[in-house]
């Protein structure tokens, strides 16, 4: 199974800032000791790519660091070239992911899943829309007819790609996320499902079952996009969710198990993840890594 990284591309951030870069790298060193996993460096996205979900303007205003300072702010990071290199690989990963996905069953961004980022704005930590790329570059460069479904387990609703894809039908936008939790303003996706503060893996599994139903009844996808955020789990800093870690692992499966009773591929990214201890955080993506590598051998 193809693993896609970008960690060494660095984002240069202030001493004391939230967003935990380190769990990146931490994340490769352990899926590097795994037998099964092949290591592949990300490309970086196009500005060709990168066009098929974001508006010229705002992809000049990130490439000539012409951002505002309150436009940097609502990102979440201090722009520099580093940040513009690695917001680019982080969607190549995506792609790349993808691409791989479509021959060999699965295949994973070990980053990515930045579904804050709208059409001609980045937000909460997140510069470009590495799924809503990722969906058009394979309808661009694949085949026009591929129909996607974009599946945001992320604690967060995934509001950009909600609002980048919401008038496209060839593209379906599951968000399950805590309705209680940023972003206070939600965008409508083609299937949201927000859950209550203290959410438990009962209910949790329950709503995701119900929504992979409708997802089934209501689109014929040919291909999945996955964002896995750790984020829901219990030991979460921002998640307010109860998720345990075989809470989580019951969520990769159900959706890996969908995706291959359908013979779908699926590519899957890390996306958020913000444990009171970071190791939890690498634990449970790790975890997703593991479940994914068990399901790519049955293809």
């Amino acid at each position: 199974m193809k693993a896609f990284y970008t960690d060494h591309f660095v984002l240069p951030l202030p001493t004391g800032h939230r967003f935990p870069m380190e769990k990146y790298s931490r994340l490769r060193d352990l899926v590097s000791a795994q037998a099964g996993i092949e290591l592949v460096e990300a490309p970086p996205a196009t500005d060709t790519q990168i066009l098929y979900a974001h508006d010229p303007g705002y992809l000049i205003k990130v490439i000539d660091g012409a951002l505002s300072t309150q436009e940097q702010r609502e990102i979440g990071f201090p722009w520099s070239t580093q940040m513009v290199e690695r917001s680019r690989r982080s969607a190549g990963a995506t792609v790349a992911a993808a691409k791989a996905a479509l021959q060999e069953g699965i295949s994973a961004n070990l980053a990515g899943g930045t579904h804050h980022a709208y059409r001609d704005t980045g937000s909460g930590f997140c510069v470009f829309n590495d799924s809503a790329i990722a969906a058009r570059t394979l309808q661009k460069e694949i085949s026009g007819s591929l129909k996607i479904a974009v599946i945001d387990l992320d604690v967060h609703q995934g509001n950009g790609t909600a609002a980048i894809l919401q008038n496209d039908d060839s593209i379906f936008t599951l968000s399950l996320h805590g309705e209680n939790n940023f972003p206070f303003k939600k965008e409508q996706s083609d299937l949201d499902v927000g859950l209550a503060d203290g959410c438990n893996d009962d209910v949790y599994l329950h709503s995701l079952r119900e929504s992979l139903d409708q997802l089934d009844t209501r689109f014929k996808a040919d291909f999945l996009i996955f964002l896995a955020g750790a984020d829901p789990h219990e030991g979460d800093r921002l998640g307010r969710l109860e998720i345990t870690k075989d809470g989580m692992r019951q969520r990769d499966e159900m959706v890996f198990e969908f995706a291959l009773a359908r013979q779908l591929p699926i590519a899957f990214s890390m996306a958020g993840g913000y444990g009171k201890e970071i190791e939890s955080t690498v634990d449970i993506h790790f975890q997703t890594i593991k479940t994914a590598l068990q399901f790519q051998k049955q293809y």
